[in-house]
């Protein structure tokens, strides 16, 4: 599994998703869908989608990943986990193929969605892609609309190491014909990028900043989801423009209640108060970059107390000078082959002027910040999608 394992267990390559396909008798064929992609945000993205189409009434797919607490958050329908009983089945029913095809976890799990929501006759799914588009094993579908809400510097051992490289491999999701939504535009050649791809294949092209959307408020409580907010409103006119039924007050009460709807966590999740604890899943430059911002604009708190761990591709060098220097850090490493051992993260983060103290757990880690930090200060929890698992 790519999330746990690394890049040993990454596989660029549609063939056995094509192959999948086939023999599950093509499910994706049957799905109206919305696809996002983009390297922050796409995971809220599709949740404030999937809530506002539960709102307007429909029987609502979603699948993302990675999952935090459950497997099966992975795949739901109106915010309902996929049954256990469903889950064991289908990995029953296709075992011997899935290993004599020697499927990724992946892989197995996309053709699972597929299948569940097909069998369930589910009105639109909202399709969360994995990593990068183009050889994404999401990638098969042909969608209503496609999103790419953003461009940033993450993942790139596999997606390219410029701006450029990575939108090009994010547009791959643009379709012949289908409008394509863009949640920010950026500089560094993904503007350009865009435009000619979705040129090459005749998609009509939106970029949501120009659009003059009222921002509606929101159970997501991160500034940042602003923008996100924005991306899923573009798209949704783009759906209402295909004749899908939606109202404001669908738009603005799926908005509100995005949590209850469809289950999300770990974005800007408020845990407790008093102390006040947060934790956030972002874990590159740019997510982090916007959570740290929001983390010191925080009132109503004398000091901040970051429980931090992180995986071992990430740039620290750029990713660490992004967090305050007088915070006090509970320095740990998640329970996974991926995780930046202990003593290198304690290193890096002394180079940048980061203090605290190391702990074997999260969990360790976790329960020392909560022992020690006053009530009048902040607890923020993050670094990386498995600290904040492990302390849900």
């Amino acid at each position: 599994m790519y999330q746990r394992v690394g890049k040993a267990a990454y596989k660029a390559d549609l063939s056995n998703t094509w192959k999948l396909a086939d023999y599950l008798g093509n499910p994706e064929q049957g799905l109206k869908c919305v696809h996002v992609a983009g390297t922050n945000g796409k995971g809220s993205t599709s949740h404030m989608l999937a809530s506002v189409l539960q709102e307007a009434g429909y029987k609502v797919g979603l699948y993302t990943s990675p999952h935090l607490k459950d497997f099966r958050e992975r795949i739901k329908i109106n915010g309902e986990m996929i049954p256990k009983r469903s889950v064991s089945s289908f990995v029953k029913k296709h075992k011997s193929f899935f290993e004599a095809n020697q499927l990724s976890f992946f892989e197995m799990t996309v053709g699972m969605a597929f299948d569940y929501f097909n069998n369930e006759q589910v009105d639109i799914a909202v399709i969360e892609v994995g990593m990068g588009g183009r050889l994404d094993s999401t990638n098969i579908v042909s969608p209503e609309v496609s999103v790419i809400t953003n461009i940033g510097l993450d993942h790139t051992q596999f997606l390219g190491s410029t701006v450029a490289d990575i939108a090009r491999e994010k547009a791959g999701i643009i379709k012949e014909g289908i409008p394509v939504v863009i949640g920010q535009i950026q500089l560094g050649g993904s503007y350009s990028v865009f435009l000619e791809i979705a040129k090459q294949v005749k998609a009509p092209i939106y970029f949501a900043e120009s659009f003059d959307f009222d921002i509606y408020p929101s159970d997501l409580k991160g500034v940042y989801q602003r923008k996100n907010q924005r991306t899923a409103l573009a798209a949704l006119a783009q759906l209402k423009d295909k004749g899908w039924v939606i109202s404001q007050e669908n738009i603005k009460n799926g908005l509100l209640h995005v949590v209850e709807h469809t289950g999300l966590l770990g974005r800007w999740q408020i845990l407790q108060n008093n102390p006040k604890v947060i934790c956030d899943t972002a874990h590159n430059k740019d997510g982090l970059a916007l959570t740290m911002l929001q983390l010191q604009n925080e009132s109503n708190f004398k000091n901040i107390h970051i429980v931090l761990g992180m995986v071992s591709d990430k740039d620290l060098d750029s990713i660490l000078p992004l967090f305050p220097k007088t915070a006090q850090y509970y320095f740990c490493e998640p329970k996974i082959g991926r995780a930046l051992p202990i003593d290198v993260l304690m290193a890096a983060a002394k180079k940048h002027g980061l203090k605290g103290a190391p702990y074997a757990t999260v969990k360790e880690a976790f329960k020392k910040a909560l022992k020690e930090t006053p009530e009048e200060d902040v607890i923020y929890v993050g670094g990386s999608t498995f600290v904040v698992a492990e302390v849900l």
